[in-house]
C-alpha cells in the first residue's frame, strides 16, 4: 500500500531512496511509481534467497534470515536480509544486521543509511546496543563492516524526519540538483527531471529579474 499518512510506517527501503534522491523516495512510496532496469533487477535476484526466511546456526552465532524490524520512536518498519546474533560471554547476544547489496561500495551513505535504521530498529525492539553492522557487495563478494557511530545515526534520524515530512505534506519534491545520479535511477522516464526543472528555472530567473528591478528603482 502507498504511504498516504503520516501514520503509517515508513519503509526502511524508503531511507535508502531517500538519501540517493527525495524525489526517487517520493514517486516510490507514495506515488507507486516502479520501473525496474538491469540494476533493479539485479538486486532482486540477490534477494531472493534471503526473502525466504529461516533461521540457522553457523560457526556458533544464530543467523536469521528476512527478520521483521520496527521502531516506533522513528515510525519504520522493514525487513532486514539478515540478522546475526553474535554470543555475548555470560550470556545474551549482539545483533549484527547484514544487508546484500548488488554491485560495489558507493560513494554516497544511501546503504549505510538504510543498515543503520536496522540497527535503530533492533536497539529498540532488543533493548541491546547494536554498534556494527555490514554490507555485502554482490560485485566484491566481500562484507564491509559500517559501524554505526553518531554522524550516521543523525543523518539516519535526519532522512527518516524528511521522508516523514514528504509524506506529511502529500508534496513531490523537485529532482535532484545532482544530475549525475539520473543517469543511473530506474525511474528516469517517469521522474522527467529536465522537464519538472524547467518551469523551476523560469521561476528562479523571475524572481530574480523582479529582486533586481526592485532594487534598481529610485
Amino acid at each position: 500500500m502507498p504511504l498516504s499518512d503520516s501514520s503509517d510506517p515508513i519503509p526502511l527501503s524508503a531511507l535508502q531512496h531517500a538519501v540517493y534522491c527525495l524525489r526517487q523516495a517520493a514517486l516510490i512510496h507514495i506515488e507507486r511509481v516502479w520501473a525496474d532496469n538491469r540494476f533493479t533487477a539485479e538486486g532482486h535476484v540477490l534477494h531472493a534467497v534471503a526473502d525466504k526466511g529461516g533461521s540457522r546456526r553457523a560457526r556458533g552465532l544464530r543467523r536469521v534470515m528476512a527478520l521483521p524490524l520496527a521502531s516506533k520512536r522513528l515510525n519504520l518498519a522493514g525487513t532486514a536480509d539478515m540478522v546475526e546474533f553474535h554470543p555475548i560471554a555470560g550470556g545474551g547476544e549482539t545483533p549484527y544486521p547484514v544487508e546484500y547489496k548488488r554491485g560495489k561500495p558507493k560513494l554516497h551513505h544511501a546503504d549505510e543509511v538504510q543498515l543503520c535504521a536496522q540497527a535503530l530498529c533492533l536497539e529498540e525492539m532488543t533493548g541491546a546496543a547494536v554498534p556494527e553492522g555490514a554490507l555485502f557487495y554482490a560485485e566484491t563478494k566481500r562484507r564491509l563492516a559500517v559501524p554505526f557511530d553518531a554522524e550516521l545515526r543523525h543523518l539516519t534520524e535526519e532522512t527518516a524526519a524528511a521522508m516523514a515530512e514528504i509524506v506529511a505534506n502529500g508534496v513531490t519534491p523537485p529532482p535532484t540538483t545532482r544530475r549525475e545520479r539520473c543517469r543511473a535511477c530506474s525511474l528516469l522516464e517517469q521522474c522527467r527531471p529536465d522537464t519538472v526543472a524547467r518551469p523551476v528555472r523560469a521561476w528562479r530567473a523571475r524572481m530574480v529579474e523582479r529582486l533586481a528591478a526592485e532594487t534598481a528603482a529610485p
